[in-house]
């Protein structure tokens, strides 16, 4: 998929639509802390949980959706086209894994376009990212359901991300200088892989309410087939307390 051509076609969308929005002159959504962890994929890691901020809300045109920031621009069907970047945590230290030869690996910063569409039957979220660490794209499409449970809200989600082949070498390729230092070479493909979560809303007193939530990744053979991987899926999740703002 040549990306140009997703973007010329995303921003021609955007500018033929006619929806018109009143954006909120003030915060709009939750604002809080939460504890984030996830399972290691490269061998001899360690799982790790870190402390970060949490929000998830609309203030005018900008937003916020946990891990990924961005712009409302041109109104796009039910919804609108987005500027949007992703707060990515998928580098690592070469000398905290079994690998120190492997060179460290920065997270991927990407940029891109977006839209969150909302339908009869849940939302739908759409990306199309630029990585500017390692020239590679990262292009994710997810949908999200919603269902009462007692007091709790949840958030079913199902999604599909693509990492191209750049992005996959930058974080589990091993170059041939690597593989002289005794790391067997590898050269990634492309990887195109499914992702299952789950979130709940549930309310606790006043404004205040915990969020948690579970995320799967399947990791397919261009990942899995990296010297330094050593599982085949992984998962991560986060729980939060925030305070509501209308």
């Amino acid at each position: 998929m040549n990306i140009r051509y997703t973007l010329w076609a995303l921003l021609a969308m955007g500018t033929a639509a006619q929806a018109q929005t009143v954006f909120p002159d003030h915060f709009v959504g939750e604002a809080g802390g939460m504890l984030v962890g996830a399972q290691p994929l490269v061998q001899g890691a360690s799982g790790t949980v870190t402390a970060l901020p949490y929000v998830y809300g609309d203030w005018g045109r900008f937003y916020a959706r946990v891990d990924t920031l961005g712009v409302k621009t041109l109104p796009m069907g039910e919804g609108h086209l987005e500027l949007a970047t992703r707060v990515s945590t998928e580098g690592f230290k070469a000398h905290k894994t079994d690998f120190a030869t492997a060179g460290d690996r920065s997270a991927p910063v990407p940029v891109g376009l977006g839209t969150f569409q909302r339908t009869a039957v849940g939302g739908v979220f759409a990306y199309v990212f630029h990585d500017t660490t390692s020239g590679g794209q990262l292009l994710e499409l997810t949908w999200a359901g919603r269902m009462a449970l007692g007091r709790a809200t949840l958030y079913p989600q199902l999604g599909l991300e693509r990492r191209s082949a750049a992005y996959v070498q930058h974080l589990y390729g091993v170059s041939a200088a690597q593989a002289s230092a005794g790391l067997p070479a590898y050269q990634a493909s492309a990887s195109t892989v499914p992702v299952v979560s789950l979130h709940a809303t549930v309310p606790l007193q006043g404004p205040w309410a915990l969020q948690l939530q579970g995320r799967y990744r399947a990791r397919d053979s261009a990942v899995r087939n990296s010297p330094l991987v050593d599982r085949s899926g992984q998962l991560s999740g986060y729980a939060a307390l925030t305070y509501s703002w209308n």
